[in-house]
């Protein structure tokens, strides 16, 4: 008899163990099958992020108040190669900007003093508009899609170029006094 009471004794304490072991793989498990969040790359920003054969292009966008308006490139273009190269962006309507960027360097777009402009956006704010992406060290050249955004946002509104037609003012909607309408006596 003691030989079996002590396999109940020993069933009961793996059959617990197989318990706790099930409950924490089923509270742990989402994070075994699934992936971590922080493993995946993703832009974390309103423009995009793509490499050019040397140059790396970080938070490209456009900011415009409108499709044939002037459109103002910012983001920032990192140079890793040894030598110094010039990008191109063609946008639409063959408007062109050109950007010189130094060997083991870099260039804010976003400085007063490195003005990328294009005479012509090409897409409304809010949409997506390809420009084509050259580098001059490699010639190696891309077609991207960037987003235009206008100064709707106020952070964008000292991009506007010079020369833009400033986005009109929203105006207050009427309050239901000011159209006549009253308490109705």
């Amino acid at each position: 008899m003691r030989f079996t009471a002590t396999n109940r004794a020993q069933r009961g304490k793996l059959a617990l163990t197989a318990a706790a072991l099930g409950i924490g793989l089923l509270t742990s498990g989402c994070g075994y099958i699934n992936s971590q969040q922080t493993n995946e790359q993703y832009q974390a920003s309103d423009g995009i992020v793509t490499d050019l054969g040397p140059l790396k292009l970080s938070n490209f966008l456009i900011v415009s108040n409108g499709e044939d308006e002037p459109g103002r490139v910012i983001g920032a273009v990192y140079n890793s190669s040894s030598q110094d190269v010039k990008l191109t962006v063609n946008g639409a309507e063959g408007s062109q900007t050109e950007i010189p960027v130094k060997a083991n360097s870099y260039v804010l777009l976003n400085n007063e003093t490195d003005e990328a402009v294009l005479s012509t956006t090409g897409g409304i704010p809010g949409s997506l508009v390809d420009i084509k992406i050259t580098e001059s060290g490699t010639n190696v050249s891309n077609t991207v899609k960037v987003p235009v955004l206008d100064t709707t946002l106020p952070e964008y509104k000292e991009y506007l170029p010079a020369g833009s037609t400033p986005s009109p003012s929203p105006t207050p909607s009427p309050t239901a006094s000011e159209l006549g309408g009253g308490t109705g006596h």
